[in-house]
């Protein structure tokens, strides 16, 4: 009896593990089969979970694990895609597939490259190049040539790179694959445009682009690809054509819901981008996406300028304690936070303090792109300094550059920073026409606050020009542009000055004393510091600091507007 009741025992637990196993094997079958059409759909999200699920059950083939790794990328999970390619691509070795098992080391290999990881990613370089040694020629070839190329890049050997692509460009040609053909003539591109073939360039990257948003490319290489265009339009200061294909990706990717094309530096280009065009509730948004993301292991050394734009837009804010936190977080992880920093010590009152760190700054970049970042803020700073001079020679530098380079954004600043310093050299005139080219370009660059900047110094050309309407009318248009953006220090300084323009226009030439009413006299009639010495007998250092107590009294800040100011009160006449 119990011989009969244990084999029907053994019998019943036999057909009921038979019945599991069955109910599993379907399971796994049915998550296999919705999983693969999830994936044709391009729901990435439904996709990687039921491939997930089924390769936890039973090991997923080489071609279900490109499905795994492809959904895990688009939807940033960098970590499992690697994981999963690296195991497509053993899988692919053992059914001898020798180009799709190189494919996959592509796509392990281009993130390490990214990363910084070269040694690893030069082991990986050599391993696919002798995989494809004895291949017939094939896209494969292709994508090694690729890598290669990003390898030259990221080692500064741009004219390499530019040969490789053009190399990998032709077997896409010859190959007839749509993939190749656009990663190989966008990767020219980027090369052309560090050669200095910058129309060139561009018009590749373009034509890239249209393939890209079009949808003629497969989703896997658009993020990467309209990230490197993003930064790309950054090295030609290219405002206009990074904003028209970002608007154009974002069509794209509202097609694409489960995707999650924006994971790179892009971000943090992003940011800036909504940050120049006034978005500023927006830019944060992204630069904290942005900064979340690089966090994640593994580390992206993107994360330094994820701080450095928070920190900015904390700045511009008026935030001091939060901006000084980013500034911090943006020095340890490896950048230096100049200009920032240096511009919120200027805007602390703590002028030395500015001069010295954005000298240091400058003094030490080599890369033209870097000196153009520090510029701007150096002819500012240097002007508050009293470095008038200091501040000439880096404004022309950067005025020198903007002629070659001929982008607006980059003309919109130089203009700027022209007219800055020909108001620190009291030539209201001429700085008055740089200042309104400086606020025409950012106007047509839709960037506000930048044009709002030009408006206030526009003001302080026409006051010193004696148009007072106009000068306060530039100004409150400006404070209104600055209010609207949150710009809490920019609000403050401009009411500060209008405060102090009707303080000192209500004082008038009453408060000069005796000898500086004498002094105003002969400034009014042209002559300089050293003949007004001469004829008074006084030192020409005295008849400076005379000068210098005139144009803080009467708020003004060149001898033209002294002038005019004396004919206007018939000082001439010796009556006010």
């Amino acid at each position: 009896m119990w011989r009969r009741g244990s084999g029907s025992v053994e019998r019943m637990v036999g057909k009921g593990e038979r019945k599991a196993e069955t109910s599993a094997a379907m399971t796994t079958e049915s998550a296999l089969a919705k999983g693969r059409e999830d994936f044709a759909r391009q729901a990435w999200e439904e996709a990687y979970e039921q491939l997930s699920h089924a390769d936890r059950v039973s090991a997923l083939d080489a071609d279900d694990l490109v499905r795994l790794a492809a959904a895990a990328q688009m939807l940033g999970k960098d970590v499992e895609a690697a994981a999963a390619w690296v195991r497509a691509h053993t899988e692919f070795l053992k059914r001898d597939d020798r180009a799709r098992a190189a494919q996959c080391a592509y796509a392990v290999i281009v993130p390490m490259l990214f990363r910084g990881e070269m040694a690893q990613a030069g082991g990986w370089i050599a391993r696919t190049r002798r995989l494809l040694e004895a291949t017939p020629e094939c896209a494969a070839h292709g994508f090694l040539l690729c890598a290669i190329a990003l390898r030259s890049v990221r080692e500064e050997d741009v004219t390499s790179a530019h040969a490789t692509f053009v190399e990998a460009g032709c077997i896409g040609e010859r190959t007839g694959d749509a993939e190749l053909i656009a990663l190989a003539r966008h990767g020219e591109g980027r090369a052309l445009i560090r050669l200095g073939e910058t129309e060139r360039g561009a018009s590749l990257l373009d034509e890239v682009m249209v393939a890209v948003t079009a949808g003629m490319l497969s989703p896997l290489h658009v993020g990467a690809l309209y990230c490197s265009v993003l930064a790309a339009c950054q090295e030609m200061y290219d405002l206009r054509r990074a904003q028209e294909w970002t608007d154009a990706l974002a069509a794209w990717c509202a097609r694409q819901p489960d995707t999650l094309p924006f994971r790179g530096l892009c971000l943090v280009h992003r940011a800036e981008l909504l940050q120049l065009h006034g978005t500023w509730s927006g830019a944060s948004e992204e630069a904290e996406r942005a900064r979340e993301r690089f966090m994640r292991p593994p580390p992206h050394a993107a994360i330094t300028l994820a701080h450095y734009r928070i920190a900015e837009l904390h700045r511009l804010r008026g935030d001091v304690a939060r901006a000084e936190e980013a500034y911090r977080q943006t020095s340890q992880s490896g950048l230096d936070p100049q200009p920032g920093l240096a511009l919120l010590r200027l805007a602390q009152g703590q002028t030395a303090a500015a001069h010295t760190a954005i000298v240091r700054a400058i003094e030490e970049a080599r890369d033209p792109r870097r000196r153009a970042q520090l510029m701007p803020a150096y002819v500012e700073i240097a002007i508050a300094a009293g470095e008038v001079a200091d501040a000439r020679a880096v404004a022309d530098e950067l005025a020198a550059m903007a002629a070659r380079r001929g982008a607006p954004m980059l003309r919109a600043t130089a203009a700027y920073a022209i007219g800055e310093v020909l108001l620190a050299e009291g030539d209201a005139r001429r700085a008055l026409g740089s200042l309104r080219d400086a606020f025409a370009l950012w106007r047509t660059l839709e960037a506000p606050y930048e044009a709002a900047r030009a408006r206030v110094l526009i003001a302080r050309a026409c006051r010193a020009l004696g148009d007072v309407d106009s000068a306060a009318m530039e100004l409150a248009c400006a404070r209104e542009t600055f209010a609207s953006l949150g710009a809490a220090g920019d609000v403050a300084r401009a009411d500060a000055t209008q405060l102090d323009a009707e303080a000192r226009a209500e004082q008038g030439a009453g408060e000069l004393t005796a000898r500086e009413v004498e002094v105003l006299r002969l400034v009014a009639t042209g002559k300089t510091n050293r003949a007004i010495a001469a004829s008074l007998g006084i030192s020409e250092k005295t008849i400076a600091r005379h000068v210098s107590n005139i144009f803080t009294k009467l708020g003004i800040s060149s001898r033209a507007a002294a002038t005019a100011y004396a004919y206007e009160r018939r000082i001439l006449q010796g009556s006010t």
